[in-house]
């Protein structure tokens, strides 16, 4: 059975910035013709406000109308993100270091069932580690 993807915010930063790789543009054009919607957590609207502070965010849009973008994008669906996640982003099992927005996007996948698509090695190693589903975009 096939899972929706939760979108890390690099793989949201590639497909506004259209520099996503092929295969990654067939994985999503594939979900997007299964019915599949493609997540996004609110905590990516977070770390974009972030990375513009930081003059880290690389485009001529104001961070509110970047992520409005991200959502306009055809299947885009904003994960839920309620308490009891938040709550669960802290006790996750095994070993994933501290970034508070990777712990989130972690909890959220395994609550909900998703496969994260990021290229964050602190993700994809928490996947083979067997305790969480991604694809390295």
């Amino acid at each position: 059975m096939k899972r929706p993807f939760l979108l890390d915010t690099c793989a949201c930063l590639w497909i506004v910035g259209n520099a996503i790789s092929d295969a990654t543009a067939k994985l999503l054009a594939e979900a997007y013709n299964d019915g599949l919607p493609l997540f996004v957590s609110p905590i990516t609207a977070w770390e974009i406000g972030n990375m513009a502070r930081k003059g880290r965010l690389k485009t001529d849009l104001t961070p509110k109308r970047w992520f409005a973008k991200m959502m306009g994008t055809s299947g885009m669906q904003l994960a839920e993100m309620p308490p009891e996640l938040l709550i669960e982003s802290a006790l996750l099992p095994g070993g994933i270091h501290n970034d508070p927005a990777d712990r989130i996007i972690a909890a959220t996948a395994r609550e909900y069932g998703y496969t994260v698509l990021t290229r964050d090695r602190a993700l994809l190693s928490y996947a083979k580690q067997g305790h969480l589903s991604a694809i390295e975009c």
